[in-house]
């Protein structure tokens, strides 16, 4: 229970479904954690406004100490990415480790049989298998966050708010007079809340400022940056490149801290490579398939052929180019509602 309205509502129906129900809150920050929004994350107000929701429902409430997990599993992982020029997908990483992960395993330990979720995603059963769908209420589906979830994982899930609106979900906090009912709705990723990234990954010392060359596709130097961890593909603003023409990131050469510019139509891909691809649908991919893809989260989709590979690879060719195909982010591929399965970018 994060604090906000969904994971209440959720906590909420559980009960009127007939289920025991546990309160969690994870606190995932030490003490001299850096400077955040305080109802973000584990943040004070958070976990009061989660434990006061357990209050009103008469339901125990534990605040778990996972720092170090978080530390290791997410914000490294964060750091590394960034080191690496890619583009990481945190909440990815949260609900696979965390989330569906260390909270499972202390679910074992109170002898409870699931972990359930504020997310808007469905899950079903077919032939032996879990599937996961799209939330009925397509602007606030969250399936693209859990695509790397194993069947032992989706299989202890539960979404009780895969059928809601958001709208219906907040009439279920009201009618339960939860104090969460109203509040703000988050977007942003839970632990940099002003959407700095490279503010947040300074102050935390996860990375130092290094100076490197700011380049055309033909290797000329343009000007001069900080780091590639400030940047990502597809941005614009912040170059400090002078240009008649507007001017993006078309690729981050880790190797030798350059930062490679050019115009729009150099962002556009009609191919790339997805790895460590997890499959949902079936315990083994068939041959080439068509879904529609998701190359980011706000991304709408985009027809495709997917060719799975040998090692948990798959090629993905587009059917029309898309803009910042960018390595780091997850590839998510759906027929229909029905999560296919999903893999990470790579060069």
């Amino acid at each position: 229970m994060s604090g906000g309205v969904d994971s209440s509502a959720a906590a909420a129906l559980l009960l009127e479904q007939g289920y025991e129900v546990i309160g969690i809150t994870l606190k995932l920050w030490p003490q001299d954690c850096v400077s955040r929004a305080e109802d973000k994350c584990c943040g004070p107000q958070a976990v009061a406004d989660a434990r006061a929701v357990c209050h009103r429902l008469n339901i125990p409430f534990y605040l778990m100490d996972e720092a170090g997990e978080f530390q290791q599993h997410v914000i490294r992982y964060f750091a590394e990415e960034y080191k690496a020029g890619r583009t990481p997908n945190p909440c990815v990483m949260c609900n696979e480790r965390l989330k569906f992960g260390r909270l499972l395993h202390r679910a074992d330990q109170l002898g409870a049989a699931y972990v359930a979720t504020g997310h808007y995603a469905r899950l079903e059963r077919h032939n032996g298998r879990v599937l996961l769908k799209r939330g009925r209420d397509l602007r606030k589906d969250q399936s693209y966050f859990l695509f790397s979830l194993r069947q032992e994982q989706l299989a202890r899930a539960l979404f009780p708010l895969g059928e809601l609106t958001k709208d219906q979900t907040r009439g279920v906090a009201r009618h339960c007079r939860l104090k969460t009912a109203d509040k703000e709705e988050s977007m942003e990723i839970c632990f940099v809340p002003d959407h700095d990234y490279g503010r947040f990954l300074q102050q935390a010392n996860l990375v130092q400022k290094h100076r490197g060359e700011i380049v055309d596709l033909r290797g000329r130097v343009l000007g001069h940056h900080d780091g590639i961890e400030f940047f990502t593909i597809g941005q614009r603003k912040g170059l400090g490149v002078a240009s008649d023409r507007p001017l993006y990131v078309v690729d981050l050469d880790a190797a030798n801290n350059r930062v490679i510019v050019g115009e729009a139509p150099a962002l556009l891909r009609q191919e790339f490579i997805a790895e460590r691809c997890n499959w949902i649908a079936w315990a083994e991919p068939p041959g080439a398939f068509e879904a529609t893809v998701k190359i980011r989260y706000n991304h709408p989709g985009t027809p495709a052929t997917i060719e799975p590979q040998t090692e948990g690879r798959a090629r993905v060719r587009l059917h029309e180019p898309q803009r910042a195909v960018t390595p780091g982010q997850a590839a998510v591929f759906y027929q229909d509602d029905l999560v296919v399965g999903g893999g990470w970018i790579t060069r």
